[in-house]
């Protein structure tokens, strides 16, 4: 039996997402990446029993990155205000620094794998920023909404701002870049819309 190396194994994981990044789920294959890792396709059986499996491992780690990455020094404890500043500070940080992976995540979020993905991602995030929201509702720093109405409002239009900074345009603009005064622009509309 042939061991398993992390080195060759971060490698077929980082082409992996470069696949489904430029070839979507539908156009990715086993053996195109093999091709691409410049592996024997038996090498792939090694670390994943097939494609299924490989795109849910990969999606629950990148899912678990960009969470974790979210909560870099945030608490439930903080100010409504404060704790949605720094959420977008990291959320933006995270798309701009790993722009391949918030790709990745597009393809799988409208995908059928995203639901058992859903389920097996850590839970850790949902509750801290479930007792930030229920605490800004009791203080009264916030309005309370249904969930997909609070996201909306909240994160919505920061996602917009990086999909035209990505862009480099918007529909305005023939020259978009998201800066820190743009981004502190619209957080203050945002957090007004969801005062009580």
């Amino acid at each position: 039996m042939r061991t398993r190396d992390e080195n060759k194994e971060q490698a077929i994981r980082q082409q992996a997402v470069e696949l489904i990044v430029k070839n979507g789920l539908d156009g990715f294959s086993m053996q195109k990446l093999a091709k691409a890792a410049g592996v024997s396709p038996a090498t792939l059986y090694i670390y994943y029993q097939d494609k299924e499996d490989l795109v849910l491992s990969l999606g629950t780690e990148v899912f678990n990155k960009m969470q974790q990455y979210s909560l870099k020094n945030f608490s439930a404890e903080m100010s409504f205000e404060e704790g949605l500043k720094v959420q977008w500070k990291n959320r933006a940080a995270f798309f701009l620094e790993n722009p391949l992976e918030v790709q990745f995540i597009e393809h799988l979020r409208y995908s059928p794998s995203f639901k058992t993905i859903s389920q097996t991602i850590k839970n850790s995030f949902k509750q801290e920023m479930g007792k930030f929201v229920h605490k800004a509702i009791l203080k009264g720093e916030l309005v309370q909404l249904p969930f997909e109405v609070y996201w909306s409002v909240a994160f919505s239009p920061l996602y917009q701002l990086m999909k035209f900074h990505t862009q480099g345009e918007s529909y305005a603009s023939s020259s978009f870049e998201l800066t820190d005064s743009v981004m502190d622009q619209t957080l203050k509309v945002v957090l007004k819309a969801l005062k009580p």
